[in-house]
């Protein structure tokens, strides 16, 4: 009775989990195939699914009426080096925390991790004035100057480096190793699986980063693809067939990270509930 019980249980959980996967699937199919719908058929009441005639016509407009493509290597080059930068100092940080003992380490760790609860926009203000100041207004510098140091790179890599036996990294020294080739040759190779998660992530946020890149750049030639599909919104008007397209092109490297590093997101994250 109970193995029947589990059974039926088990048939009900897979199939809560596939509606959860429809219903996350379902805004980015609807994207997909409204790029290839024309203008008057993406607001057609009733809205229709599958195109009628099925069209090139928004890629194409989006490729001839913006530079689809620098903005597109702008939002690779940003994203691409935001996240090397979180990774080494999040691996960097987080070792630190993990591993050393120093005056005031957890109460600075404390407040490191408290803001992750303060959002970006309450302190972007004063950011940008710093940023002006230091003259890196409409600079790659300054786009990609949020996005050095995260919180949560280093709350990860301090939990992940924490998992590590100090018995290990006392071998290496024990061995000749000073405190940057322990790191180098102990914690980072055991810690792979942390810095892929936290690879995607930070190119996810990096990629998807709006606002900050709006405000901060003021030329075209510096404007990231997220900025640069807002042309086709004007006072009144959304031309909702090239910004479904343009969308569709800027999903696809979001798509490559994932599938490059998903092995490594559970294992990754799992580290992060560890205790230290």
């Amino acid at each position: 009775m109970n193995k029947q019980i589990r059974k039926i249980a088990k048939k009900w959980y897979h199939i809560i989990l596939m509606l959860g996967v429809v219903l996350m699937l379902f805004p980015f199919v609807w994207m997909l195939l409204s790029s290839f719908k024309t203008e008057q058929e993406i607001l057609f009441v009733p809205p229709t699914f599958f195109p009628k005639s099925p069209t090139w016509n928004n890629f194409v407009s989006v490729c001839n009426r913006i530079p689809i493509f620098r903005y597109f290597i702008n939002s690779v080059l940003v994203s691409v080096i935001s996240t090397v930068c979180v990774l080494i100092t999040s691996a960097f940080a987080g070792t630190v925390f993990a591993k050393y003992d120093f005056p005031y380490k957890n109460t600075l760790f404390m407040i490191i991790l408290g803001t992750t609860m303060v959002p970006f926009e309450c302190y972007m203000i004063p950011f940008y004035l710093m940023i002006s100041k230091a003259g890196l207004i409409d600079t790659y510098t300054g786009i990609i100057a949020p996005l050095v140091i995260t919180s949560f790179g280093i709350f990860l890599m301090r939990q992940q480096a924490g998992s590590i036996p100090n018995d290990l990294m006392d071998a290496a020294r024990i061995d000749g190793c000073n405190e940057l080739r322990v790191f180098l040759n102990v914690v980072l190779p055991l810690s792979k699986s942390a810095l892929a998660a936290l690879a995607i992530f930070s190119f996810m946020f990096g990629w998807a980063f709006f606002v900050w890149p709006l405000i901060i750049t003021n030329s075209s030639e510096l404007f990231v693809l997220e900025v640069g599909l807002t042309m086709f919104q004007n006072q009144y008007t959304v031309e909702y067939g090239p910004v479904m397209a343009g969308t569709a092109i800027s999903v696809v490297p979001l798509i490559i990270v994932f599938m490059f590093f998903r092995r490594h997101i559970i294992s990754g994250m799992a580290m992060s509930g560890m205790k230290s």
